[in-house]
């Protein structure tokens, strides 16, 4: 029997409100509706605030609603004593330079209890044991994410693995064996150098503008396509294996700064494996944190490494072409 135009129209509005009703998402993101389990490690470097920033990135993170953090830290000896200090040794700076024969055997987290890690370590971190390197190798290899802040590219220069997750890095006695130098040239084409000489510097701490060199990424969507950075240590002359690597975002590193007069990397992604990196060298001290870019490519980034997704917004007080913007961290 032939359906009345009519009634066969009401009988598909009726399935289309009753898959709106039992299924009220379905226009929604597909993100994990349980937060996103992320650990911090750290606990070596030669920064004076690492454990401070640490406690600013656990705070900005969890201020989300998307995740939960955990925090887990070698063990930092002083005078034959231990410390697990939440900001620096007393009477002592905590950028305590523990030689390599101090490694902590101990320092094995359970990576697979997590969906991201960032590592908050620095140059001349004591290398991890082998068991613990061969575990977090094979969480990334698997899908794990990771992200990379500041002085955590000066780390671990013999771990070839590492070195391939976070793409490019400096100090260390990192040179031409370790892969090319990458940036943007005065053109603003990317260049991979392959020339001799040593990886890592930067000149006076400044405000500096990122250009962003991909604004399609999930990261970076919605960002201004330049955007002022507090004052911060400007990397510059990093290099390593580079593969699947992007840049998303660089900045002009000034000769007259002692600088080395190329648009050098600052937001970058790698993929390993199944995994996704997140590598910025930005990040030195409080201040160069409290930036609201900063926050916000961390929360974006850090989201992203886990999910592959982005939908932490772009907030009203990002900072403009010729303006940062910070937000005054209170403990």
């Amino acid at each position: 029997m032939k359906k009345k135009p009519y009634l066969w129209m009401m009988f598909v509005l009726l399935q289309i409100s009753l898959l709106t009703i039992v299924s009220p998402t379905c226009n929604a993101a597909p993100f994990k509706k349980s937060p996103i389990k992320t650990l911090i490690v750290d606990g070596q470097n030669n920064h004076d605030q690492w454990a401070k920033i640490t406690f600013m990135m656990k705070r900005y993170l969890e201020e989300t609603g998307k995740f939960t953090v955990d925090v887990q830290r070698t063990k930092t000896t002083w005078n034959g004593k231990e410390y697990l200090t939440k900001y620096v040794i007393p009477g002592v700076s905590a950028s305590v330079d523990l030689p390599k024969s101090q490694m902590d055997s101990s320092f094995h987290p359970n990576f697979k209890a997590y969906d991201v890690v960032i590592c908050n370590f620095g140059w001349n971190a004591a290398p991890w044991p082998k068991e613990t390197q061969a575990d977090f190798d094979q969480f990334i290899k698997n899908g794990g994410g990771l992200v990379v802040l500041h002085a955590a590219d000066n780390s671990f220069p013999e771990w070839s693995a590492y070195n391939q997750m976070i793409g490019i890095g400096g100090w260390g006695n990192r040179t031409e064996k370790d892969g090319p130098y990458v940036y943007f040239d005065l053109n603003n084409k990317e260049v991979r150098d392959s020339s001799p000489g040593r990886a890592g510097s930067h000149g006076p701490q400044k405000e500096f503008q990122i250009t962003i060199r991909n604004a399609n990424h999930p990261i970076t969507k919605g960002m201004p396509t330049t955007w002022m950075h507090t004052q911060d240590e400007m990397y510059d002359r990093l290099r390593g294996p580079a593969e699947n690597m992007e840049v998303l975002g660089t900045a002009f590193s000034a000769v007259e700064n002692k600088g080395s007069g190329r648009h050098e990397p600052m937001l970058l992604t790698i993929k390993y494996g199944k995994g996704r990196v997140f590598h910025t060298p930005m990040g030195h001290a409080d201040y160069s944190v409290n930036c609201v870019g900063f926050i916000t490519s961390l929360l974006r980034g850090t989201q992203w490494a886990a999910t592959g997704k982005v939908d932490i917004p772009i907030p009203a007080d990002f900072p403009k072409s010729d303006l940062s913007q910070s937000r005054q961290f209170k403990d």
